[in-house]
């Protein structure tokens, strides 16, 4: 059992600020009267995270998490906003993240999206020290939260190298190492980019070695789908391959920047269905998309075949010069740029901002693949790259486990692609307000409670008494993007304010400079899992929490249930510490999260009028260590403690 005042907590995501307990005369924590506020979000419409239906309230938040949602009309706050006719919702998270550290500085092209969390490390790339990577982007100061994923391609490339080649048994088990490293750190998953070289070389096999080291810790595995020649650069072989590694690895899978590609286009719907179908009972499987229909990379990336690239670049360039192999990889190109772009004129160079067609007539009318092999000769270019239909899209986006994820992130300069700064308000402007594709609801699930539940968070995604106050307010009837290709950098409009961490990191629609982001940590605690919103479940728990076979003084009784649909928990919960003489009870309840064995209950508990935020998990120990279930209830930052109680009930279904 761990008992633990006055100290800062740092392995969870629940990384909240703390006031003080006093240990002389610990209070009852009971709201004896209205509580002081930082601020108050005065008559907006909530629309919570959970997909349940909006409702008119005020948001009160105090120290840098939700305090109450509700009417505050006697309370007080140092910051009252009136935010009469928008909408109030959970701060949006990009899953899928390719943020600069200088761009986390600022952040402004995310912050007019509405955006306050960050995941990087996608497409399998990144740093393989997580703990570094977060701590030196922390140090520097934050305008978001960010939270990192480990990469597969980083690590297959630091121990494999980039030659087409198997890995060895000693080098798979140095990349489960490397995997359970960074998740032993905080990462929140693993990535992966199998389409891109030299991961590509990775057999499905291997790759299933290598992620299942993280099968114990109940995450996620997020791929870039595999495109091969093989398959005729089949979107469906490659989605069902990140399914069947996610299966045998016993990991989450997440389908990243879903797309339906070449001559498959219009089976975005049956997909869908393949992805939930494919989900093991008790947990779910996902994807993230963005709204656009072209995408963005290295030139080479996806056209150059896999043999040419392997070696690296100076060894792609060799077999540019030798004549049979160069023969050989335009016509490979041509037939990848066929099957997956629609041809030559579905390719736009980066860097030198041309349609590769024009570039084609400059160089005398050479064909599609000599003018990429002579582009990338000169120097490593990107490109846009058109795929899909309308929709397909469109049905990708109604995925019921699909979230919003920009494949965008924090930057400080130029961007080629306009997702970079209109990702979210296009997603609410064009799909939901003008075209009706989604409702309100469940476009704002898909930008928070979505994301948060699928990587494992239990303090974020949700506007509810006890959650960090990351929160998006926004203009229903005038939020949209304005980029486009032609100006990927004109910013949305219509995102009023954006609250991170509590503090106005962008007010009246202009960032502020608040660095008031941090960095995310997950812990083993928090698993990967389906949202529990429309299921009934409950919590119910009376004893002294136990290190072994010894008591520890600190009881606790719950009885919690939620019912299906509802906004939140009810029930009673109450923690005394005999040692300390401190009493715990709940004053504000907020979400009630479960999964098989496990379950997150949010609050608010109230110390001489001041509040704090209150997080429980509880989670089941395997019989064969004893059995029960670990508990830890933390209190801002002053107070936690964990042990087992021997005897928990949690229920989910009717």
């Amino acid at each position: 059992m761990t008992r633990r005042r006055g100290a800062r907590l740092l392995w969870s995501s629940c990384l909240l600020t703390a006031f003080a307990i006093s240990a002389a005369s610990p209070p009852a924590l009971t709201v004896a009267q209205q509580p002081r506020y930082d601020i108050i979000l005065r008559g907006g419409t909530v629309l919570d995270g959970s997909g349940g239906p909006r409702f008119v309230a005020d948001v009160g938040v105090s120290d840098g998490f939700v305090a109450r949602v509700g009417d505050l009309s006697g309370a007080v706050a140092e910051t009252e906003v009136d935010v009469r006719g928008l909408f109030v919702t959970p701060g949006f998270i990009n899953l899928h993240s390719h943020a600069s550290p200088a761009g986390l500085l600022i952040a402004a092209n995310m912050l007019t999206q509405g955006v306050t969390t960050e995941i990087l490390n996608a497409d399998g790339g990144g740093a393989l020290d997580v703990a570094a990577q977060l701590s030196s982007l922390t140090e520097s100061g934050l305008v978001l939260n960010v939270g990192a994923n480990i990469g597969f391609n980083s690590i297959w490339t630091e121990v494999v190298g980039r030659d087409d080649r198997r890995a060895t048994d000693d080098e798979i088990e140095r990349m489960r190492g490397l995997v359970v490293e960074g998740l032993t750190v905080g990462a929140w998953g693993v990535s992966s980019g199998l389409d891109y070289k030299p991961a590509y070389f990775a057999t499905t096999d291997q790759v299933v070695d290598v992620v299942s080291a993280a099968g114990a810790w109940r995450t996620n595995f997020t791929n870039h789908d595999r495109l091969a020649p093989e398959s005729n650069f089949s979107s469906r072989v490659g989605i069902a391959e990140t399914l069947e590694i996610a299966r045998r690895a016993g990991l989450v899978p997440i389908v990243t920047h879903m797309k339906v590609q070449g001559h498959e286009q219009g089976a975005a719907p049956e997909l869908v269905e393949l992805i939930a179908r494919s989900a093991q009972p008790g947990s779910v499987a996902a994807a993230d998309a963005y709204p656009y229909l072209r995408g963005q990379t290295g030139l080479g990336s996806l056209l150059i075949p896999a043999w040419a690239l392997a070696g690296g670049r100076e060894a792609m360039l060799e077999r540019f010069e030798d004549a049979e192999s160069r023969e050989r990889i335009i016509g490979e190109v041509h037939a990848a740029m066929t099957a997956r772009f629609g041809g030559p004129e579905g390719v736009f160079v980066t860097g030198l901002d041309v349609e590769l067609t024009t570039l084609m007539r400059e160089m005398g009318g050479v064909t599609p693949g000599e003018a990429i092999v002579r582009t990338l000769t000169e120097s490593n270019r990107g490109a846009i790259l058109r795929f899909g239909s309308e929709a397909d899209l469109v049905a990708i986006l109604q995925g019921p486990t699909t979230s919003m994820a920009c494949d965008c992130g924090a930057t400080e300069g130029p961007a080629s692609h306009p997702r970079y700064f209109g990702s979210y308000p296009r997603v609410l402007g064009r799909y939901v307000r003008e075209q009706r594709h989604l409702t309100w609801e469940d476009a704002i699930r898909k930008m928070t409670g979505l994301p948060a539940t699928t990587i494992g968070m239990v303090d974020r995604g949700f506007l509810v008494p006890g959650m960090a106050a990351d929160i998006t307010v926004f203009d229903p009837g005038t939020v949209i993007d304005h980029a486009t290709f032609q100006n990927p950098t004109a910013p949305s409009t219509g995102i009023r304010h954006v609250l991170v961490n509590g503090r106005f990191a962008l007010r009246d629609g202009s960032p502020t400079g608040e660095a008031a982001g941090r960095g995310l940590l997950r812990t083993d605690r928090l698993p990967s899992r389906a949202m529990s919103h429309d299921m009934p479940r409950s919590v119910r728990a009376d004893g002294e929490i136990r290190d072994g076979g010894t008591l520890s003084g600190v009881s606790v009784s719950i009885d919690i249930e939620q019912a299906a649909g509802a906004r939140i928990a009810r029930g009673e919960f109450r923690l005394t510490d005999s040692s300390s003489g401190l009493s715990i009870d709940i004053a504000e309840l907020g979400v009630l999260q479960v999964t098989e064995g496990w379950a997150s209950l949010s609050g608010v508990a109230v110390v001489e009028g001041v509040p704090r935020p209150l997080l429980m998990i509880l989670d089941r120990v395997d019989s064969a260590a004893g059995g029960g279930s670990t508990v830890s209830v933390q209190v801002g930052d002053d107070y936690r403690v964990s042990g087992v109680l021997p005897t928990v009930r949690i229920t989910a279904g009717r």
